[in-house]
């Protein structure tokens, strides 16, 4: 396809509040959160309990069925929202319309500032069942209320991650386009681009998630550009015009094999590539190739799209298939939108003297939703190969022999940023990651995680 970039000097160590898809002109992300976060607020103010140092862990209980491992995403975006998490002038009036909360509290808000700490997996790394992905430290008051902006990046980005990465592994180094805005809300079309691009994606179709995080974008013509003319020779004519003999035209308009001939009658064996968008794909593609090779166009790439999945894909790997355009499954995290992350609080102070040592907390419910208690560490246990064996959580000391191969980085300090990346170094990262994994990560056939999850205790 041919590449429109619309690489704008903006890049994702300069973002502010529209790259979260709010209006610029309302930078707050405070009513990004649910109303009993306000309210747990208010009482625990009352209560003499809101200034109590308290350590929030973000983790999953288990991933999405079928699932080997996830992918951290949205971590950029989280740091964003952490920034902008304020209570300005427009927000309070809405909580006091409300009555969300009483005076005292929302006095309290005018001047909330997270200065906590948060350490965390950073992007593009993989994770597993019970992985302390982000740990948010502070007062209970300041954590408890970046509850719910959190889980909802974290939630979305690394849902679409996961399932980029998939068919980027499916996908065996042949190029893919991620192409889903139409299938999503518009602001979670720009986060789907961006989480896509971490999983392994080459490019996109929508312009804002170029235009926020310098992702490449393309795209050329839709079937409504040669039904608007009199002919399909006439359609092929106006773009290779505009566009050049390096562009791509759609041929499956009408009869695939006379678009082909025409395609190359017109713009010349130097035609960029065809795209092929309905029909029986990996029989097309093959009478495609061939015709394309017969016709003197031996460098001309073929493009398809048409609803494809990771299955899709690698049921395209025999095909002669340069590259793929991905919608509705991708941006949908292909079945599994979300990875039901949560937000715990795993330990806390028994009073708000800022010298009062921590102490492990847990749910105890019974079922499935039980927690773990305590400040976490996560390491990555090797073997002999260097390949991943274990992923290993635990409180306490870290032992010595992995005292090198910790997860967790610092990603806030005293409320200040400190770890913001380029987006394709968070993408080189991630490839990197999946690398290490055993071969069995990337088979498709549905199975429980890669490794397993080992915990320890003092």
């Amino acid at each position: 396809m041919n590449a429109m970039n619309a690489r704008n000097a903006t890049t994702a160590t300069a973002m502010n509040a529209g790259d979260l898809g709010l209006p610029v002109d309302v930078p707050s992300t405070a009513l990004f959160t649910d109303h009993y976060e306000l309210t747990m607020l208010q009482a625990a103010l009352r209560a003499g309990t809101a200034e109590r140092r308290s350590v929030f862990e973000v983790f999953t209980r288990r991933l999405p069925e079928g699932r080997r491992y996830g992918v951290v995403a949205g971590t950029g975006r989280v740091l964003d929202a952490v920034e902008n998490f304020r209570f300005d002038e427009g927000v309070l009036r809405f909580l006091r319309e409300r009555r969300v909360v009483d005076e005292p509290t929302l006095e309290w808000l005018a001047n909330y500032r997270f200065q906590g700490d948060i350490w965390g997996y950073p992007e593009g790394e993989v994770y597993f069942p019970g992985s302390p992905i982000l740990r948010v430290e502070g007062s209970f008051a300041e954590c408890v209320l970046l509850e719910t902006v959190i889980l909802s990046i974290l939630n979305h980005d690394s849902a679409i991650a996961a399932a980029a990465s998939r068919m980027s592994a499916a996908a065996g180094g042949r190029g893919l386009i991620e192409m889903g805005a139409r299938r999503t809300h518009e602001l979670a079309a720009v986060a789907a681009s961006r989480a896509a691009y971490v999983g392994g994606f080459e490019a996109t179709s929508d312009l804002a998630a170029g235009f926020r995080y310098d992702i490449p974008t393309v795209g050329t013509s839709a079937h409504a550009f040669t039904l608007l003319h009199d002919s399909e020779r006439d359609a092929f004519t106006a773009q290779v015009d505009t566009l050049g003999r390096g562009t791509t035209l759609l041929v499956d308009t009408y009869d695939v094999t006379e678009a082909v001939r025409l395609a190359v009658e017109v713009a010349g064996p130097e035609l960029g590539a065809v795209r092929i968008d309905s029909g029986d794909l990996l029989l097309v593609a093959h009478r495609v190739r061939q015709q394309l090779d017969e016709l003197g166009a031996t460098d001309t790439k073929i493009v398809v799209t048409s609803d494809l999945d990771e299955y899709a894909i690698a049921s395209l790997g025999a095909a002669p298939v340069d590259a793929y355009g991905v919608g509705t499954q991708l941006v949908t995290g292909s079945g599994h939108p979300t990875c039901s992350m949560v937000y715990k609080l795993v330990a806390r102070a028994r009073s708000a003297d800022p010298k009062a040592p921590l102490e492990p907390v847990a749910k105890k419910s019974l079922g499935s939703k039980a927690s773990r208690g305590g400040r976490k560490w996560a390491a990555r246990r090797l073997d002999e190969d260097g390949v991943a064996e274990a992923e290993v959580v635990g409180t306490g000391p870290i032992p010595a022999e992995l005292a090198d191969r910790q997860l967790l980085v610092e990603l806030v300090k005293g409320g200040e940023v400190v770890a913001r990346e380029p987006l394709d170094a968070v993408r080189a990262r991630h490839k990197a990651a999946r690398d290490l994994l055993p071969l069995s990560a990337t088979q498709l056939s549905r199975g429980e995680a890669v490794i397993p999850t080992e915990h320890v205790s003092p």
